[in-house]
Order: C-alpha cells, then sequence, then structure tokens
C-alpha cells in the first residue's frame, strides 16, 4: 500500500480478515497507517518506490499522486500495479478524464480547458456568467476548486504553471456517489448509489442506500460500470455525481481507491470497500454488496474537540449512542481535518440520523 493515510489505516483489519499480508510505504513515522509493518519514505521518489515495491506481490494506493514517471517504471519492472497507470492518468488530472468520458459518450458538465483570461471569459460568457475553474491536479476535498465570475478573479491561477479547466456551474438537486469494484480477471460488483451532503466542500454525511434514487439508480450504476471497464479501472471505483434538477446526472470527480463516500460499508455491507478492494487487486473473488440494514448513515468528524481530548470525546460518544460504530485515523486534531467518521444502521433513516449526528457531536 502506497500512502500511509487512514484510507490504508482501515485496510489493515480487512487484510486480517482475508489472510493477507499489507506493508505501507508511509510518507512520515507517525501517519494513520503505520500501525502496520511500514517503510517511511517518498512516493515521488522512484528508487524509493522501487526497492519498497520488489518486497511485495502487488502494489496499490491510498491516494492518486504518485507520478506517472514512477508508476510506469515499476510496471516495466514487471510490478503487478492496481489500479494501472493507465487507468490512474484519468483520477490525477482532470483534463484527461473530462476527454475520455467524453470520448466514452457519458455525461458530464460543459467544460474547456483554458490558459489565459480570454479563454476563460469566452467560456463565463457562454455559460450565463458563472464557472467553477479547477485545477487540473491535485485538487481535493474542496481544494483547487474556485467559482468565478470574472476571469480577473482567477489571474492568480493562471499566471501559475498548473493546467487549469473551468466548467459549468451545475445547478444540481444533490451529490451522489457510485461505487464498484473491478477484478483483473474482469469481474466487477456494485455498490447501493449513496446520497452525500457536502460541507464547505467536504464530505459531511453519507446515507445510503440515497433516499428516492428510482431510475437513477440503475443509470448512475450503468455509468460507473462501463467507466471501470472502458478505463480498465482494477479495485474500487468511486464516482462522484450531481443528480440535475431534470432527474438527470452528471460525473463530477473520479476516486480509483476506497473513498470517504463509502466509509459507510464497514458496517452497512456485507463487504466493505476495504475489504473489496483487497479482493480485487489480488484477484480473488469479489464479495457481496447487500446491504446489512435498510439504512445505513456515516458522519464525518472534522476538527475535534477543542481541548485536544479524542479519548474523552470517544467515551462520550460511546456512553451516548451505544448503537453507534467511532472509528478515529490516529491524526491530532485541526480545524477542517478528517480525523475520524460515526457510523449507525436501522430500519428508520430519521433515527439512524439523529444517533449518528448525535455522537458526532461529542467530538465538537
Amino acid at each position: 500500500m502506497i500512502g500511509g493515510g487512514q484510507l490504508a489505516r482501515m485496510m489493515v483489519p480487512a487484510a486480517v480478515k482475508l489472510g493477507l499480508d499489507i506493508e505501507v510505504l508511509a510518507e512520515t513515522a507517525d501517519g494513520s497507517a503505520t500501525i502496520a509493518p511500514h517503510t517511511v519514505g517518498d512516493y515521488r521518489d522512484l528508487d524509493t518506490v522501487l526497492g519498497f515495491a520488489r518486497g511485495v506481490d502487488v502494489v496499490t494506493f491510498d491516494h492518486e499522486h504518485v507520478p506517472q514517471p514512477v508508476l510506469r517504471a515499476l510496471v516495466d519492472a514487471g510490478i503487478a500495479v492496481h489500479p494501472g497507470p493507465e487507468a490512474l492518468l484519468a483520477a490525477q488530472d482532470k483534463i484527461e478524464m473530462r476527454r475520455r468520458l467524453g470520448a466514452l459518450g457519458l455525461p458530464i458538465p460543459d467544460w474547456a480547458p483554458v490558459g489565459s483570461a480570454a479563454e476563460l471569459a469566452a467560456f463565463l460568457a457562454e455559460h450565463g456568467g458563472v464557472g467553477v475553474l479547477k485545477t487540473a491536479r491535485g485538487g481535493y476535498d474542496g481544494k483547487g476548486v474556485r467559482v468565478v465570475r470574472d476571469a480577473a478573479e482567477a489571474a492568480d491561477w493562471l499566471a501559475g504553471d498548473v493546467p487549469l479547466l473551468v466548467e459549468e456551474a451545475v445547478r444540481f438537486r444533490r451529490e451522489l456517489a457510485q461505487q464498484v469494484a473491478r477484478r483483473p480477471s474482469g469481474g466487477l460488483v456494485v455498490y447501493p448509489l449513496v446520497e452525500s451532503v457536502q460541507r464547505d466542500g467536504v464530505c459531511a454525511e453519507v446515507i445510503s442506500p440515497a433516499p428516492g434514487a428510482g431510475g437513477v439508480a440503475q443509470a448512475a450504476a450503468h455509468v460507473a460500470s462501463t467507466i471501470a471497464t472502458e478505463l480498465g479501472v482494477v479495485g474500487m471505483l468511486a464516482v462522484e455525481l450531481f443528480e440535475t434538477q431534470d432527474g438527470g446526472i452528471l460525473v463530477n470527480e473520479l476516486a480509483m481507491r476506497p473513498h470517504n463516500s463509502g466509509h459507510w460499508s464497514i458496517e452497512g455491507a456485507v463487504t466493505s470497500q476495504f475489504e473489496q478492494h483487497l479482493r480485487a487487486v489480488a484477484d480473488l473473488p469479489l464479495g457481496a454488496t447487500e446491504l446489512r440494514d435498510p439504512w445505513t448513515v456515516m458522519v464525518n468528524v472534522l476538527g475535534g474537540p477543542a481541548d485536544g481530548d479524542l479519548d474523552r470525546a470517544r467515551v462520550a460518544a460511546l456512553a451516548a449512542q451505544p448503537t453507534a460504530a467511532v472509528h478515529l485515523y490516529g491524526k491530532s486534531p485541526r480545524p477542517g481535518r478528517k480525523i475520524g467518521h460515526v457510523t449507525t444502521g436501522g430500519p428508520d433513516l430519521d433515527d439512524a440520523v439523529y444517533r449518528a449526528r448525535a455522537a458526532a457531536a461529542a467530538f465538537d
């Protein structure tokens, strides 16, 4: 596992369950996933990554930031890399993603690459005077995204050397996420469509399954399955979607790994996204994706208690909501930082939402 964050950390119990040995290339000695056997090193350094990879059977990732030259060198060295460089490029570069999805005829917002104020101004003029400007690489959790109404508002980004694209400002009813998993031999499974609630560009809550999805669920499953198959994704794929005012869907973002929108699956699905990712990259039979409860609700713990006492907050959460599952990521509290999540489930959605929010509130 390249990357020592919380996704790699949550892969550890899944690996134990499957009887797989997991090793982590972590960025720092105190990373979330250093509870597992690990090496500390720079994922951008070819010699470091090659040295790590030669000691394992399969390489996978908890983020998409490993440079393409490093990924391709691993493949050239005969190392199994899942997902591979060609697939990952669509998750690393939003311009490449938009081009590939457009070529497949999949539903995406209107967009254009922009390199000058004149190009940006022209796009805004054609799209009601507003657009969403994005850096092609590196953005996440609301970073690298800016709503603009005048090209002058983007002068600093346009003066930089990072490729940019602009998209229409979609008027949407809600945000959804569709996960699928695919193994190298071609097997594919689909998870229930979920609704995600974003606050300040960060995922705050997830409801599984998405209430009242109807035919949208079938469309989302088709889109995600097509992307996984046509791009050759191996492992988990999360497709973030907008549900439009007219009941259609548009692809917003891709993640080729376990994703925040799938954390509910640890308690809420027969096979969690973390176990499924390991099954897929190891080319093991894929697990069932059915729900364990009619409803599952996940609430992120963002920031943490003002006094920094996570132990006290955890005890309070467990005492107040004994049916809630509390997951902490081994991170110190910091404003806006994802330090954990809580999950609840049951037959009544309102009750599950209340219990999840109440458990998360213990960390305020």
